[in-house]
């Protein structure tokens, strides 16, 4: 039987912007992770719909059994004096701007270095108590953590796993994983301004500031090496893989500053952190890996935001707790352009075309969607053509194939529990874009919306019904047979797992050629 992986997690909150949100958070015990919505956006059509999600604590009560550390009135892990025990399955909220209250505190504020020095020793307080409890049957060795953050709390949770000078080595190995909704891992940008500039110190807002996030992200020596772009997003001392990103795309539920900081982050943004902006990557034994990430139509905080939603619920659990990974890549060997444009292009002419491709990723049973990136909502995928082929040799070029989702599962949740199979769907859709011939914008034929390819995968996966048996996977086109998974896929083995390819082809131009790589793993 595997272990189980409900370790206990520390939820690290948010920017408070002012000393009375720091006073509003520190008198909730909880910072915010206790807080539900009664309202969901119907997507971009901007329908209100009625939908309770309790809270992500609440939830994580409800359905793991997890508990809190407050006994009557006290934090059995920080308080002197506290003596009860701690349950293994604890939440354990980071309380980092106590210090900052000036009726808790000293009315100081720290700085970002405090933050994490702080949390590495939260860690090891936390270990101590728990190893204490015999009931827990937990040494030391084994002992691991969750760190769950929103926003500003994942760079404290990077700065503390990647800046040696920030902690004890003790605490950062104890980090299993990491989960980070709507956190600004690459800094803020606004528009005309751009990035937060150093210079702006108000309340440390200028712990965004690039140049500052090197100094405290441990990676100064990447950033002067750097030319235009510059990068802060790189993870360093803990592997990408198991440090997921949830990234919000509705900027327009942002209700912060009456509206202003939404106008200034843009359309591409949860109203505040640019998309761009929310993801990590970092190389790890040897190779470049970029982080699982989920993108869904949920702003940065509020009764629209992405800490109190389903889909973020779903996505941290899964990646807890869940035993299976997929990861879905299109590896595109050819995309045809329109008689009147090859013709053009045939004739001399310099042809160019940009390419959106939109994904939707959903679980059997169930309303909500565990990904989501389309046009409408200003987050679907972009390519270029001279970005997916070689300019001289035609050929294409993978590493820029577009990775459309890392979708985390989790047997226990199935809906029928008699039946044994996983089962999640796929909709995948490329637009036709805007072609523009010798410069100028090519509109003959052109009809807005429409596409080079759309259709729905369902897939079903089956695990091993005895011992030295294999997954089975068997996989349908909504468009031929809808709603069922009439072929078996041919699995290849991986050095961790399986993969198996789905042939992509609308042959009538504009049309597409390609191939649907869906890779699986074991998790955990």
């Amino acid at each position: 039987m595997a272990p189980d992986p409900r370790h206990p997690i520390i939820y690290v909150r948010g920017f408070a912007g002012t000393q009375g949100e720091v006073e509003d958070t520190v008198a909730d015990p909880y910072m915010g992770f206790n807080i539900g919505s009664a309202k969901s956006r119907q997507m971009w059509t901007g329908e209100i719909k009625k939908f309770f999600f309790e809270s992500p604590m609440v939830r994580l009560f409800k359905e793991h059994e997890y508990d809190d550390v407050y006994v009557d009135g006290m934090d059995q892990v920080l308080d002197l004096g506290a003596s009860e025990p701690i349950p293994y399955r604890s939440l354990i909220i980071f309380r980092y701007y106590e210090p900052a209250s000036k009726q808790l505190g000293t009315g100081k504020l720290p700085e970002m270095e405090d933050y994490a020095r702080g949390l590495g020793d939260l860690i090891m307080r936390l270990r101590e108590k728990v190893c204490d409890n015999k009931e827990n049957k937990i040494k030391p060795a084994d002992f691991r953590v969750y760190l769950v953050a929103h926003s500003m709390g994942g760079l404290i949770c990077r700065a503390f796993l990647q800046n040696p000078k920030l902690g004890d080595a003790e605490a950062r190995s104890a980090v299993d994983k990491v989960f980070t909704y709507g956190t600004p891992h690459n800094g803020i940008d606004f528009k005309l301004l751009g990035n937060i500039p150093n210079w702006f110190s108000y309340h440390n807002t200028n712990d965004f500031n690039r140049e500052r996030m090197a100094e405290y992200l441990n990676l100064k020596t990447e950033y002067k090496a750097q030319k235009d772009d510059k990068d802060v997003s790189i993870l360093k001392n803990f592997d990408p893989d198991r440090f997921f990103n949830m990234v919000g795309t509705n900027a327009g539920d942002y209700a912060v500053a009456s509206g202003v900081s939404r106008l200034l982050a843009g359309e591409t943004s949860d109203g505040l952190v640019n998309i761009k902006n929310a993801t990590t990557h970092g190389e790890w034994k040897g190779r470049e890996v970029s982080s699982p990430r989920a993108f869904v139509y949920r702003s940065h905080s509020g009764h629209f935001g992405i800490v109190n939603s389903e889909e973020g619920y779903q996505n941290l659990t899964r990646f807890l707790f869940g035993n299976l990974r997929v990861d879905g890549v299109l590896e595109i060997d050819e995309i045809t352009l329109p008689e009147k444009v090859q013709k053009a292009k045939d004739s001399g002419k310099e042809i160019r075309a940009s390419y959106h491709f939109e994904v939707i990723v959903s679980v059997r049973g169930k309303h909500w969607e565990m990904h989501r990136r389309t046009v409408k909502e200003n987050s679907a995928i972009f390519r270029q053509y001279d970005d997916l082929f070689d300019k001289k040799t035609k050929k294409p070029i993978r590493e820029k194939s577009p990775h459309l989702f890392s979708a985390f599962l989790d047997s226990t949740k199935k809906i029928n529990p008699k039946r044994p199979s996983l089962g999640f769907a796929v909709d995948l859709r490329v637009l036709v874009p805007d072609y523009v011939v010798d410069g100028f914008l090519f509109l003959d034929d052109h009809y807005e919306g429409g596409h080079i390819y759309r259709d729905r995968l369902d897939f079903e996966a089956t695990p091993p019904s005895a011992a030295g048996e294999n997954w089975k996977v068997d996989y349908g086109f909504e468009s031929e047979t809808p709603n069922a998974t009439t072929t078996r896929a041919v699995l290849n083995r991986t050095q961790d797992g399986v993969e198996f390819l789905i042939p992509i082809v609308q042959s009538v131009r504009p049309g597409i050629k390609a191939n649907f790589r869906v890779t699986a793993r074991k998790w955990q």
